[in-house]
């Protein structure tokens, strides 16, 4: 296994160490690895808690935005930095399991021979930990996504996700990319499948998106995406 996590993080100082070790102890059976934090513009102590990390794990690595960008920037500035043909992304504040990252991987490189153009398995919270609000109102987005995009994915929303770098990189990079990641693969002419995973209740910090701006973001979003969607081409050439 040659992977590279990849963990946007904005003002997650208490969750750091935490995840940290846990990363790093699911990917002891890993060949090659490399831990990537993208510090978007923290405010509170997520930068000093970060170096303090990097003295104590030698496959750290920390960027850091001067100022917030946004989940989708600093998860694709960290793509673009690893070093491993394999990425995983996952949230920063410990509701995604790492442990669940080596399943994801084999699964990807061993289905990639059965799956014309796999690109991504996208993690499935089955078994969410969160408000019955949240729950309801991330259950009808999802619904209203899939019916207009026809992305066959469940959860898109979860941040858990194993693909190859190089074809994210083919992606077309905007704000909130990261929320429509198995649309866009589609559209390219890849192939995405689900897994379930572990979802964990939040312990420490708090939530950085509210119901209404996720909500007028993604109608705008959603918009753009179809945009793209219908003026995609994917060329057959032969020479």
């Amino acid at each position: 296994m040659n992977i590279s996590v990849v963990v946007p993080v904005h003002n997650e100082a208490e969750n750091i160490i935490s995840l940290i070790t846990e990363i790093d102890a699911a990917m002891q059976q890993a060949n090659n690895y490399e831990i990537i934090y993208i510090d978007d513009g923290s405010t509170d102590d997520t930068s000093t808690v970060l170096q303090q990390a990097r003295h104590q794990f030698d496959r750290l690595r920390v960027i850091r935005h001067r100022h917030a960008c946004g989940q989708s920037t600093a998860i694709y500035t960290g793509v673009r930095a690893a070093q491993y043909p394999c990425i995983a992304t996952l949230d920063g504040d410990g509701q995604n399991d790492p442990a669940d990252i080596p399943r994801l991987y084999d699964v990807l490189i061993q289905k990639q021979q059965q799956t014309a153009n796999l690109a991504m398995v996208a993690g499935w919270r089955n078994k969410r930990h969160d408000s019955a609000w949240r729950l309801f109102s991330s259950k009808v987005a999802n619904a209203v996504r899939s019916t207009l995009l026809g992305d066959k994915t469940p959860d898109t929303g979860c941040g858990l996700k194993v693909f190859f770098r190089n074809k994210f990189l083919e992606l077309p990079y905007f704000d909130h990319m990261h929320r429509f990641l198995p649309a866009l693969i589609l559209r390219a002419g890849g192939q995405v499948i689900s897994e379930h995973v572990n979802h964990r209740a939040r312990t420490s910090g708090n939530s950085k998106y509210g119901t209404l701006d996720r909500l007028w973001a993604g109608v705008i979003d959603l918009l753009g995406v179809i945009w793209l969607i219908k003026r995609a081409k994917i060329a057959e050439v032969e020479e």
